[in-house]
């Protein structure tokens, strides 16, 4: 079972992927707390601004339901890399360095070839996430969609149209475990060490794959905690995407020697 994972370290030159305990994102969301707290401004600038670009997204596609709900996952989808300025931020912090907003759009700046290069990826995705749901919506519905406000009672809570809801969860979900698995360590790691986008995707994979519980556990709390940010209309976007952002370097410092 190991041998496709050797044979990947060997030709990507992976650092060592170190095992955690199943309960350690709970530690992560601790340690990313304290990291806000102690850079509070540039932290909440980050949300601020996020949660406002995420209001004015779904303000765009709120008369849409297909529109509206690929937003609601794509959001997820895009998190690795609208968040790289919380892991400059963590990472400035750890090193004893100022982490102020201005030192930590340098560090991006610093790193804008490499995450250029994540950032299309992520991007194709979320366009291709979006056609998807645009052709599964015409395949399995088929009928005129409802107001966004009845949207999820008529069609996901209903049970009338359990074929386009399970199509649906099915298509979302495996794309958001591989880009998952491939994001979720990728940029802090780009960040860290100048590495290059292939190299961080292939040891996000590794990481994934050697602590598959406390990643699962990570993504579920990820959901959680995104699916709270939108109840409140984006409002606790404004602390919970810095909470998130923080917590996800020291999910990289603990899983990447």
């Amino acid at each position: 079972m190991d041998k496709p994972f050797n044979s990947l370290e060997q030709h990507f030159h992976l650092p060592r992927i170190r095992e955690v305990d199943t309960s350690r994102p709970f530690q992560w969301l601790r340690m990313g707390w304290s990291d806000m707290r102690a850079n509070l401004g540039a932290s909440l600038s980050y949300g601020l601004v996020l949660a406002a670009i995420g209001y004015a997204i779904l303000s765009y596609a709120a008369t849409t339901p297909y529109l509206f709900t690929a937003a609601i996952s794509g959001f997820l989808l895009i998190g690795p890399i609208a968040a790289a300025g919380l892991y400059e931020i963590s990472r400035r912090h750890e090193r004893g360095e100022p982490a102020s907003l201005t030192d930590s759009l340098r560090g991006l700046w610093r790193h804008s070839d490499g995450m250029a290069y994540f950032g299309a990826f992520l991007a194709i995705t979320l366009i291709g996430w979006e056609r998807m749901s645009a052709i599964l919506f015409a395949l399995f519905y088929g009928r005129e969609l409802p107001e966004v406000t009845h949207f999820f009672r008529d069609i996901f809570l209903s049970g009338e149209h359990l074929s386009f809801v399970l199509a649906y969860m099915a298509t979302g979900g495996i794309l958001a475990a591989v880009v998952f698995a491939l994001s979720a360590i990728a940029i802090p790691m780009m960040m860290d060490r100048d590495t290059d986008a292939i190299t961080a995707a292939m040891a996000s994979l590794r990481a994934v794959a050697v602590n598959l519980g406390a990643m699962a556990l990570w993504a579920a709390l990820i959901v959680a905690l995104v699916a709270a940010g939108f109840a409140t209309m984006m409002v606790g976007m404004i602390v919970l995407l810095p909470l998130l952002g923080h917590a996800t370097w020291h999910a990289y410092r603990d899983m990447i020697d």
